[in-house]
């Protein structure tokens, strides 16, 4: 057997106590030395400790929330909103996402509007998705892109053009969305979900006349990586968890049960199968 040395909780937190260095105590554990088919030794050479850690009340109990609006998907959208958006309250701008009814595009619509855009328009999948982004989401608009014409609903929906794209699905939405983009927007590059399947460099490049409206129009479009704002976590995930419990953010889970089930879950989800975070539940409690 190898000795260890492992950190356990010794202590719980009464409420409105703050946590300290008492909580945990040291203890040595024992691994076998040999390993079997299947194990796998891992030496831990960083621990993060965050936030989120403290307390299944941050996010009111659910636990899910974690992989999503207190998660990277919020810290995402967040993020993205904020380091790649140039949001001004008070410009009147307007914000277009499409994958509007995923885990990320449903947070940076609502997010868009704390932040200040003044109207938020969604392309999503179906007729459902669409009634859920502007009857539980707040959205001013959505569409439908298998059934609208986009072209058209978006001169109808954004009258005085789009000042910021977010940008979860790449392909002919996004050239689609560019076009009717102003002098000096952004496009917050996050995703290029339908390109995924395709043997094309990421980000995929654009078609000639997307990349010549791009530049006439001195729009920046540039890759953005969350983990790139590491820094900001913290501070991000407070914001966040805020909003949360001040009801200024909406939650939509699609929720699968059983592990065997993850396969099917992900060929979903990346067909537009869920709508908000897709989760699968291993177990209850």
């Amino acid at each position: 057997m190898v000795s260890i040395q492992q950190v356990v909780l010794s202590s719980r937190l009464d409420k409105n106590d703050e946590p300290v260095a008492e909580n945990f105590r040291m203890e040595e554990g024992h691994l076998p030395e040999d390993l079997q088919d299947g194990q796998v030794k891992v030496h831990t050479r960083y621990l993060s400790v965050d936030p989120y850690m403290l307390d299944p009340q941050l996010v009111d109990g659910h636990l899910s929330y974690f992989l999503g609006v207190a998660g990277l998907p919020g810290l995402t959208a967040l993020l993205g909103v904020r380091e790649k958006g140039h949001v001004k309250p008070g410009a009147n701008q307007t914000m277009v996402v499409s994958g509007a009814a995923g885990a990320c595009g449903m947070l940076a619509g609502q997010i868009a509007r704390l932040e200040g855009c003044s109207r938020v328009v969604g392309i999503c999948g179906t007729d459902e998705k669409v009634q859920v982004l502007i009857r539980r989401m707040g959205f001013d608009a959505a569409i439908n892109y298998k059934n609208d014409d986009i072209t058209e609903k978006l001169s109808e929906y954004c009258p005085s053009g789009v000042d910021v794209y977010f940008d979860n699905v790449g392909g002919h939405i996004s050239d689609v969305v560019i076009s009717q983009m102003n002098k000096d927007s952004h496009v917050i590059l996050c995703g290029q979900i339908s390109q995924y399947n395709k043997a094309v460099p990421y980000p995929p490049p654009l078609p000639s006349h997307t990349e010549a409206i791009l530049k006439e129009r001195n729009i920046t479009r540039e890759r953005f990586l969350v983990t790139n704002y590491s820094d900001n976590f913290a501070t991000s995930l407070v914001q966040l968890t805020r909003w949360l419990k001040e009801g200024k953010l909406k939650v939509c889970e699609t929720v699968v049960k059983g592990l065997e089930n993850i396969g099917a879950a992900f060929e979903s989800m990346m067909k537009g199968g869920n709508i908000g975070k897709q989760l699968v539940l291993v177990a209850e409690g």
